[in-house]
């Protein structure tokens, strides 16, 4: 069987052309097969779309009805594969994107922003939660994560550095005194992140090959380290967090980093997830591209507080 959309293409260039052969010339094929594609159109709809003669062709005034509905939407799918091919080159559409909920309100909602600004043709629908998602059945274009990746099929670009950092406020240590050492956490009252794959709740790893573990205990945990670092803050206990929660605590003195015998423990980095495609969707490429200029090589978390 003929395709439909071919013969209706065959039949409004004959009819605009005004005979079998002009249409077989314009489209590289022959009369025969011009007359075949008409042919089958007819029979299709069961009606006659065009009045033969040796001198001309005529259209019905059923052929006039389809031959203008047939240039309409011949129209509609050529403008939906110019823009479907359109998509393919610039970044356009909705884009999709999970992260956990502090590092998406710090550092990735004030850039979106910034981003619409370059990226004008994308619209970002964000979802912030610390649960790992499931992007293929969920619908997610981009999913952000922090630390060791588990194994999967997913593409993983590295789109920032994450250190990890022991911390107190000055009022805490003044009253506790300061460690030096691992061992002497036990001591203290330590906040402890219960959502942790690396560190573990009342379990502290270090070491860049992990092999120091320390048990620990305190009289606050929290699934969220915002709330762990602002107790911190005020004068609570000891906290084990990433640079990006507690960099600006650190710059401004409300927070001060321990320096133990120990190094904290090494994470892989801070990673944007997508699909593997035969292509990346230029909206997820211009995204992930983005986050990497802003936060690689030193992400602005890490940079030491200038000198006042």
């Amino acid at each position: 069987m003929l395709d439909r959309l071919t013969s209706m293409s065959v039949f409004v260039k004959t009819a605009t052309l005004g005979s079998f052969s002009a249409a077989a010339r314009a489209l590289g094929i022959s009369a025969t097969m011009v007359t075949k594609h008409v042919d089958q159109l007819e029979h299709r709809l069961g009606t006659k779309l065009l009045h033969r003669s040796t001198r001309k062709l005529v259209l019905t005034e059923r052929g006039q009805r389809f031959l203008e509905a047939s240039i309409r939407l011949l129209a509609e799918i050529e403008e939906a594969e110019a823009s479907v091919a359109e998509d393919r080159l610039r970044p356009r559409g909705v884009l999709k994107v999970n992260a956990p909920l502090s590092f998406g309100l710090r550092e990735i909602a004030p850039l979106l922003p910034h981003f619409a600004e370059r990226v004008p043709e994308v619209k970002v629908d964000l979802g912030l939660n610390d649960r790992i998602v499931d992007l293929v059945e969920e619908g997610w274009d981009v999913a952000i994560r922090i630390g060791s990746l588990r194994s999967s099929n997913l593409i993983a670009r590295r789109i920032a550095p994450c250190r990890m950092a022991v911390c107190a406020s000055p009022s805490y240590l003044e009253r506790h005194g300061t460690p030096r050492r691992v061992a002497e956490l036990k001591a203290h009252n330590c906040l402890n992140y219960t959502l942790s794959e690396l560190i573990g709740v009342r379990r502290w790893t270090f070491g860049p090959d992990r092999s120091v573990a320390i048990a620990v205990d305190g009289n606050l945990q929290a699934n969220n380290g915002d709330a762990l670092v602002q107790a911190a803050i005020a004068g609570m206990g000891i906290i084990y967090q990433p640079t990006f929660l507690v960099g600006d605590a650190l710059r401004s003195g409300a927070l001060q980093q321990l320096t133990l015998d120990v190094a904290p423990l090494e994470i892989d980095g801070i990673y944007a997830l997508y699909a593997p495609n035969a292509w990346v969707p230029p909206k997820v490429r211009a995204f992930v591209d983005f986050l990497s200029r802003r936060f690689l090589p030193v992400p602005h978390w890490d940079e030491p507080h200038p000198p006042s």
